[in-house]
């Protein structure tokens, strides 16, 4: 952005805005001082005069001019000129030069200027009129004030336009720093654009509106990261592990297609390829199930599910392939303890079946499998326990991934996206797949926390 943009950036608009705002409060403030504190000036005079005045009422007629004398002794500046003038108007005592002026009214102080002074000062003034026809005249001298008065609004003006550049500096600084920040946001999103997926926006540690806003978006690009990267995985995975499969199937067609064979032997070739086929249709399933389930349409028919139930089921489907390994498989739950979710049946169902199934396919020939229901503090869920080889700590978080193949499990069947699926069915339930030390073996507990289910 240019300088020239500067007044479209909310920042300087907001700071103007409140400069303007601050501004008429103190325009109002300000005057209310000068009004105030000048007024409070002129009071203090008129309150002077009044009380002078009152004093000339109260003196006896004769001691008048000697009174106004002695006053005009100590005012050698003519600061409070006082002038005692008969009926005529001509000046009978005090200090004040020249005949009477224009009086426009008695007995209330009145604003003058003294003409017959040099630079014609300004003054506030009373007049009494006697009761034998004479005239007394009280003068304040108000240049002193007036020059406070124009100090002061000097000084009030000042002061306003001090902070009003103060307040626009404030507001153009203001504006630059929203400038800059928004151009290293745009930076960071055309970089990101371009095809820089590592590239995140600039956090500042002031924590404000925009950096929460950031936050947010950087979560954001770090979760479309994560999903680019996984459908990269994905698209590898799928051409790694289905080229065996598609090969062998090929091969198998060319074969019958080059060679003559009897009938038998197609029939052989056909079942083979049709093996294969339905591999690869199992593959295509297991990822559409996944993604099925990641899509969380299903949350919203979610209703009361005890697990305990969904355990049992899974015990009873899979006893029969237990026995036919000669495994010990037996199911632990506590029958007084209640082990309701809100959840859903089938896919929970889904979810413990193929840990149950994993771990009855690796568990060591005549060894033991598991099944543990749980609920504490944490709480409710279900463990899975065999005495196979186990996941290598190193590997436990990537054979949550799709098509991701243990040392363990890569020379046997399947596709890689049996822990996969329980991931996405406990990601839909609110729960974690956690993996727990078992020596030997493998421990996987299927956890919904306390926090999540209220």
């Amino acid at each position: 952005m240019r300088l020239t943009d500067l007044h479209r950036t909310t920042g300087f608009r907001l700071a103007t805005l409140f400069l303007a705002l601050f501004g008429a409060a103190a325009l109002v403030l300000f005057s209310y001082l000068y009004v105030e504190i000048t007024g409070f000036e002129k009071e203090r005079i008129d309150d002077w005069l009044v009380r002078e005045h009152a004093g000339v009422r109260r003196e006896a007629a004769a001691d008048l001019v000697e009174s106004f004398n002695r006053q005009s002794q100590y005012d050698t500046r003519n600061q409070r000129p006082f002038g005692l003038f008969d009926p005529a108007g001509r000046r009978i005592a005090g200090g004040f030069p020249g005949d009477l002026p224009r009086i426009p009214y008695f007995d209330k102080p009145f604003p003058m200027r003294l003409e017959v002074l040099s630079g014609h000062p300004p003054a506030r003034c009373i007049a009494a009129r006697l009761p034998d026809a004479r005239i007394a005249l009280q003068c304040q001298n108000t240049r002193d004030l007036d020059h406070f008065d124009e100090e002061l609004l000097h000084v009030l003006l000042s002061a306003g336009a001090l902070t009003l550049s103060v307040g626009l500096l404030g507001a153009v600084l203001i504006g630059v720093g929203s400038m800059r920040r928004l151009d290293a946001v745009t930076a960071s999103i055309r970089s990101i654009v371009a095809g820089d997926l590592s590239r995140r926006l600039p956090v500042h540690t002031k924590n404000d509106d925009l950096d929460r806003l950031v936050r947010v978006v950087n979560g954001m690009l770090d979760e479309i990261e994560r999903l680019m990267h996984e459908v990269k995985g994905v698209c590898d995975a799928i051409a790694h592990d289905l080229r065996t499969p598609l090969t062998r199937l090929i091969a198998s067609l060319e074969r019958a297609q080059r060679r003559v064979m009897s009938e038998a032997e197609y029939r052989t070739t056909i079942d083979d390829v049709i093996t294969e086929a339905v591999g690869i249709q199992r593959t295509f399933n297991a990822m559409l199930r996944i993604s099925e389930i990641e899509n969380g349409a299903r949350r919203e028919h979610f209703a009361a599910v005890d697990l305990a139930s969904v355990a049992e089921d899974v015990f009873e489907f899979y006893e029969p392939a237990a026995e036919e390994r000669r495994l010990s498989f037996t199911l632990h739950r506590d029958e007084a303890v209640s082990f309701e979710m809100q959840g859903d049946a089938n896919l929970l169902f889904e979810a413990v079946a193929n840990l149950t199934e994993n771990a009855i396919k690796f568990a060591r020939a005549g060894g033991q499998v598991q099944l543990e229901l749980f609920r504490n503090p944490e709480g409710v869920g279900i463990r899975v326990i065999d005495d196979g080889p186990g996941i290598a700590p190193k590997e436990r978080e990537a054979v949550l991934r799709r098509f991701y193949r243990g040392e363990a499990s890569r020379h046997t069947p399947g596709s890689g996206l049996g822990l996969s699926l329980v991931n996405a069915v406990a990601g839909m339930h609110g729960m974690v797949v956690r993996f727990e030390g078992a020596q030997p073996g493998c421990k996987i507990a299927l956890v919904k926390c306390a926090e999540a289910s209220r």
